[in-house]
């Protein structure tokens, strides 16, 4: 087994190390990207350099590039950061093909067991990107939440006091900050470069990961389109995000309840047992 041994090793150090080297040279229209609108049709990593990651992806059964997309504004980050997310991915799996190769062949000295561990570490290495992609997501919806209840309020006092929906969220995006705040400003900056207000408070609520965010903005779309009374709608949706975030709260205290309940269950309930079944022979037997 030795005799293989140390090319595969030296195999698999080398693919790390051209992971961590190689790197698709960016073209002019994805430097553009940033200030620019994307074509339709493209996804954030179309470069000829994944086009081979893309398909053991598709094998795996994972997201295509535009779910990849998705998810990357869902935590907050950009289509450029594409390249990274993916670099880094498959630096990883590549890591732990090798961690896996390591111990199963130098340590378990078992070439089952190295193939086994290969396989089982490019996989660990591979979805542990796409979990910490989708926690971090889950966070920011949990962010937007909280930030949404006091966001709507301060709304839809700016609107009771006479400004317009675009002057009300100018205003709240240039005092405030937060996940919800960086979606104003996008929606700013897609209004001053020549979109409608409706469409682009509609293209907001399309893109935003959460849906009580979306909730919001398609209230000013209509609002912008049919004149609606923004104050009062604005209220009730925040009333309503009081309501939702206090049946989270009181969820969580149910789950952490019954997780406190598990030391007592698994620790002490098996020692008060014993100690009740210890006397029953010599009960039974007459003090034998």
């Amino acid at each position: 087994m030795s005799g293989w041994l140390g090319p595969a090793v030296l195999l698999v150090v080398a693919g790390v190390g051209g992971l961590l080297v190689v790197r698709s040279r960016p073209s002019l229209a994805q430097r553009l990207d940033p200030y620019r609108g994307r074509t339709p049709g493209t996804g954030p990593d179309t470069g000829a350099f994944w086009a081979p990651l893309r398909r053991v992806d598709r094998v795996a059964g994972a997201p295509a590039a535009g779910g990849l997309g998705a998810r990357l504004r869902a935590a907050g980050l950009s289509d450029g950061d594409a390249d990274r997310f993916r670099t880094r991915q498959y630096t990883q799996t590549a890591i732990g093909a090798a961690c896996g190769l390591v111990l199963g062949a130098a340590l378990l000295h078992s070439t089952v067991l190295a193939a086994v561990g290969v396989v089982v570490g490019a996989a660990v290495g591979h979805t542990r990107g796409p979990a910490r992609l989708a926690r971090a997501a889950d966070e920011r919806r949990t962010r937007m939440r909280l930030e949404l209840v006091t966001i709507d309020q301060v709304l839809a006092i700016h609107v009771r006091a006479g400004a317009g929906p675009v002057q009300a969220i100018t205003r709240v995006a240039g005092r405030g900050e937060g996940a919800v705040v960086d979606e104003l400003h996008g929606i700013i900056a897609s209004i001053r470069a020549g979109r409608s207000e409706s469409d682009a408070f509609r293209h907001a609520a399309r893109c935003t990961a959460e849906p009580h965010a979306a909730r919001t903005y398609r209230l000013f779309a209509l609002a912008a389109e049919q004149g609606a009374d923004l104050g009062v709608a604005l209220r009730a949706l925040s009333d309503d995000l009081r309501a939702v975030r206090r049946d989270e709260l009181r969820r969580q205290a149910t789950r952490r309840r019954a997780a406190m309940l598990v030391p007592t269950i698994a620790v002490l309930a098996p020692i008060m047992l014993l100690f009740v079944i210890a006397p029953l022979p010599s009960i039974v037997l007459g003090g034998r």
